[in-house]
């Protein structure tokens, strides 16, 4: 699977290795082209994830992917699987295969 914006491919990585939560598909943090991002200052907490950061192009949109660094206690177990700091993607965002 890819991330994709325009031409720039932000993220690859294996179906199997992504986590699907509320109709996203997260990424891996290896999976990441982290020199396309940059951390936004954008506030919000999800009330059972915890608190995101966002994350903008570095020469694009702003607030383009998001993350939960350290989420809540018990939201792994709702996901079932633990998506510390993977990656989602808004939908100005290409997500597939």
């Amino acid at each position: 699977m890819q991330a994709i914006l325009g031409d720039r491919v932000i993220a690859t990585a294996e179906k199997d290795d992504l986590i699907r939560i509320e109709g996203n598909w997260y990424f891996p943090p290896a999976s990441i082209d982290w020199s396309s991002l940059e951390e936004s200052p954008t506030p919000y907490t999800c009330p059972w994830k915890g608190v995101c950061q966002y994350y903008s192009l570095s020469d694009g949109p702003s607030d383009i992917a998001w993350s939960y660094p350290e989420p809540y206690d018990g939201a792994a177990e709702r996901v079932g699987k633990d998506f510390a700091g993977y990656v989602a993607f808004d939908p100005r965002v290409t997500v597939g295969e």
